[in-house]
């Protein structure tokens, strides 16, 4: 049995782990501190195993071109691209005391770096837990910094072919940092028919030591069930406390109790999975004997006689002789006279 395992500061992650769900706040916060301690909040009180933020450098990300270019959108929070981006983004300061908050919640805390010098800053921040998203999985210089942090990484992989994906691990695999690998679609939403969670068990093949995940952007509950039956361990599922607040991810994320639900589901398909070893449960033996047919007289029946299968019926409850056995009794001669309905048993014949 391949050997997949991944510890996220004290939780180890295997295939016999429950899910690991991360709430995916990313810039739903809108650049306030506030609103994003009470989506922390709601993430906790849903039962989540860690929240995440994002973290860009932004004029390292973006040309100047696109940094200045003017942003005519609902959903900007500022005139320029480049003052919408620096509206939402966190410093030192707000991680620190989102650092501190988090432990204080019994919630791991975490952030995707976007480009080197963010990946820097999560590292000085002493993060747990390093997240690449999908734009990156084919970014070799933050692939091979990031890997040789000895920080655990958790690597989306939406928009990538497999090629792409197995440079990617083969990147991870040669650094220092035990990572994890997640099927995405990068659309927002992502549509049913494009999940293709069955990409999860290609995963698991390809990549046999490595923790196998989910990151769902989808409207809706269903998949993330789903993947984790197809082997994912870690669920990655947008989060807000508002759907309908502004920002280009608060529709698609999922609502405190949207969030409660998957998690609650997800908890009950780790129990549901349960053992592959097929056997009768202590708890079915009440139902068994309800449901399950003995072999009776089908009427009265005298001592010596012929027995012939219309001397036979299968009534409930289970307390004789069973089903499987009534071609035994035909052509046997019967020792004891049975009334209508008397439980037939082997020694009644000769």
């Amino acid at each position: 049995m391949p050997n997949r395992s991944i510890t996220i500061q004290n939780v180890t992650i295997n295939d016999n782990s429950s899910p690991f769900v991360i709430a995916e706040i990313g810039h739903n916060h809108q650049g306030s501190l506030e609103l994003c301690k009470q989506m922390i909040d709601s993430a906790v009180l849903a039962g989540v195993s860690a929240v995440k933020l994002q973290k860009r450098s932004n004029k390292h990300q973006f040309t100047a071109k696109a940094y200045n270019s003017i942003y005519n959108s609902e959903n900007s929070f500022g005139v320029t691209y480049g003052e919408h981006r620096e509206r939402l983004e966190f410093g030192r300061d707000e991680y620190s005391d989102l650092i501190k908050y988090c432990q204080s919640k019994n919630i791991i805390f975490f952030s995707t770096a976007f480009d080197i010098p963010s990946l820097n800053f999560l590292v000085e921040m002493d993060m747990p837990v390093l997240k690449i998203a999908s734009g990156d999985i084919v970014n070799t210089p933050l692939l091979k910094e990031a890997s040789e942090t000895g920080i655990p990484i958790i690597a989306s992989t939406g928009a990538s072919d497999l090629v792409e994906v197995r440079n990617a691990y083969e990147i991870l695999a040669s650094g220092k940092s035990e990572f994890a690998l997640l099927q995405c679609t990068s659309g927002y939403p992502a549509k049913y028919e494009e999940l293709n969670i069955n990409v999860i068990t290609q995963f698991r093949n390809s990549f046999p030591d490595t923790v196998i995940g989910f990151s769902s952007h989808e409207n809706g509950i269903v998949a993330p069930i789903a993947a984790y039956v197809l082997g994912a361990r870690i669920i990655e599922k947008h989060f807000t406390t508002d759907r309908t607040m502004k920002g280009t991810d608060q529709a698609f994320s999922l609502s405190p109790s949207g969030m409660a639900q998957m998690c609650k589901d997800l908890s009950r398909i780790k129990l549901s999975m349960g053992s592959s070893d097929k056997r009768v449960l202590s708890s079915e033996l009440i139902s068994m004997k309800k449901q399950r047919k003995s072999i009776v007289a089908a009427r009265d029946l005298a001592k010596g006689r012929i027995i012939e299968i219309s001397d036979l019926a299968l009534k409930v409850p289970d307390e004789g002789l069973k089903p499987y056995l009534i071609d035994n009794l035909i052509g046997k001669t019967l020792k004891v006279d049975l009334l209508e309905d008397d439980y037939v048993k082997m020694e009644d014949f000769a």
